[in-house]
């Protein structure tokens, strides 16, 4: 049995009853958040999906992490494939009834994941340079993509016991998210079921110096400062998209 599969009472939904098909581990994940007025990302977001609100705002997320252990069910991982940097832009929203993840982009290093994930789950994956530097407690991240000038640079730590989050808080709002949601180029709405324990989230202090991966040349995350929370791990088990509705009917 999965690692991820030691606790399922959490979910706010059944697992799904058909075999999950690709393994992952998050490492060293830094969750940057910022409120942002619904308005501002409803043209970004396809309108069959509703955007949650929390305390009167959409939220979007800044997440640098590293990948461990990714492959297909039952292979084994490969060197120079399963382990690779990733950073993922990324507001929250809901749809019949069950709440997920809207990618705006998500950057990694590896070019077959970028390769699979647009493929394979309809995600706006792009190539990047990544740096990963661990100085415990401290992780330095610096990010750029090979396209354009989008950046990401900062040192970050956690400053807490991990806990998790309770149901109705704004951490739990925030991370405890058990699908994401994907736009093929045909129209299709797409949505894959995912699982984990739930997040041992720390709080988190961060230095971030450079922040322009998220909307690139559009100052949206201006202003306010982020809530920050840190993760040092979560295995992950992934089924593959199905269409929920096309945005056209």
């Amino acid at each position: 049995m999965h690692a991820a599969l030691r606790r399922v009472d959490h979910r706010p939904w059944p697992l799904p009853q058909r075999r999950w098909t690709w393994r992952q581990s998050w490492c060293d994940l830094l969750f940057a958040h910022w409120p942002v007025p619904v308005g501002v990302l409803r043209p970004l977001v396809p309108e069959p999906l509703r955007i949650d609100v929390r305390d009167g705002a959409a939220w979007v997320g800044v997440v640098p992490f590293r990948m461990e252990g990714v492959m297909l069910r039952r292979l084994p991982d490969l060197p120079w494939v399963s382990a690779f940097p990733e950073l993922n832009v990324r507001t929250y929203v809901e749809f019949g009834g069950q709440p997920g993840i809207w990618f705006f982009s998500l950057d990694a290093t590896n070019p077959l994941a970028v390769w699979a994930a647009r493929r394979f789950f309809s995600l706006p994956y792009h190539r990047a340079d990544i740096d990963v530097a661990h100085r415990d407690p401290e992780v330095r991240y610096a990010a750029r993509r090979r396209s354009g000038d989008a950046r990401f640079q900062a040192i970050y730590r956690p400053e807490s016991a991990p806990c998790e989050s309770r149901p109705g808080t704004i951490e739990h709002f925030l991370t405890e998210r058990y699908c994401l949601y994907a736009l093929r180029r045909d129209g299709r709405l797409m949505r894959a079921d995912v699982h984990h324990a739930p997040w041992p989230l720390q709080s988190a202090a961060a230095d971030i110096q450079t922040n322009t991966m998220a909307f690139p040349g559009r100052p949206i995350l201006q202003g306010a400062a982020p809530l920050l929370h840190f993760a040092r791990r979560m295995d992950v088990i992934v089924w593959t998209p199905r269409e929920v509705e096309s945005p056209s009917r």
